[in-house]
């Protein structure tokens, strides 16, 4: 294995053409030199200097090795440069995870505010849900990540942390048409006989089976459909109706209105999770989350 030392004495000596120049410029006596160079021509397999009688050249090996000296220690360098960047919190890359409707609004208004004080700051985004989320911030993939603790709390992972960043209140989403989208407030009771869009039912919790307990009904009919873009189109079409998270409300669209429910309790609460020791862009993009103006 040849060493990083060795390879920076090799470039000095080509430089300076002398073990005593070399000696000199390192801080080094010329016999550490000497040394040096003949352990590393020994860790080479033979000879990478001609000594001549006023100092030394590189010879066909030396400059092979040189060529790639000089490759190696320059990725260093910038390596260095790129770690120093990045722990002082002025660059280098962050990778973020979030939820889908906190993508809607929430985080690219942050990331926004991030690129306008850290424009060195390189952003990886991903999205998924909170479990898998939590999952990548523990093995060191994700480097902060905006996370729900609904519908079964706020999973644990081992090495991370969590802070409130909001309360999220769900609406539902009606036609503009519809017998109840004047109405200031919507009690659940007044929806049983509707169709519900959503991704899951059933299977899991969700929000939409709790509430509909509370209200004392299960929902006629499912349409299972994951994507919001959807949703919105099918409610719009009046085929459905859905519960929205107050974070996707600026995407909604005009043919539908939001409405508040009469049951306080459809809401869920988002965080911001970040590993024990966060780089300091991502407590910087922390605290650019909890600002006034980039919650729901």
């Amino acid at each position: 294995m040849l060493e990083t030392d060795a390879l920076r004495l090799l470039v000095v000596v080509a430089e300076t053409g002398s073990f005593t120049k070399a000696a000199s410029r390192l801080s080094y006596t010329q016999s550490a030199v000497s040394r040096r160079v003949a352990a590393l021509e020994q860790q080479a397999g033979g000879p990478l200097f001609e000594r001549l009688p006023r100092g030394v050249r590189l010879n066909p090996a030396g400059r092979a090795l040189h060529r790639h000296a000089l490759e190696v220690l320059d990725r260093l360098s910038r390596a260095e440069r790129e770690l120093a960047v990045l722990h002082t919190g002025l660059g280098g890359l962050l990778h973020v995870g979030a939820f889908a409707t906190a993508n809607i609004s929430l985080v690219p208004t942050a990331l926004r505010a991030l690129r306008d004080v850290r424009p060195d700051v390189e952003v990886v985004a991903v999205e998924g849900w909170t479990d898998t989320l939590m999952e990548r911030l523990a093995d060191g993939a994700l480097d902060l990540a905006v996370v729900s603790d609904y519908p079964s709390g706020l999973p644990s992972a081992d090495g991370v942390t969590t802070t409130v960043l909001c309360e999220d209140e769900l609406f539902v989403a009606l036609p503009r048409w519809h017998r109840l989208a004047g109405a200031e407030a919507v009690d659940l009771c007044e929806l049983r006989d509707e169709a519900w869009l959503h991704s899951a039912y059933g299977d899991r919790p969700t929000m939409l089976a709790d509430a509909c307990a509370r209200a004392g009904f299960t929902p006629r009919k499912i349409i299972r459909i994951a994507e919001w873009t959807a949703k919105f189109g099918y409610a719009a079409a009046g085929l459905g109706v859905a519960l929205v998270p107050s974070l996707a409300a600026r995407a909604v669209p005009e043919e539908l209105v939001l409405r508040r429910l009469t049951d306080s309790a459809v809401r869920r609460t988002v965080h911001v999770a970040l590993p024990v020791a966060p780089l300091p862009a991502a407590l910087k993009l922390r605290d650019l989350l909890a600002a006034p103006g980039s919650g729901p």
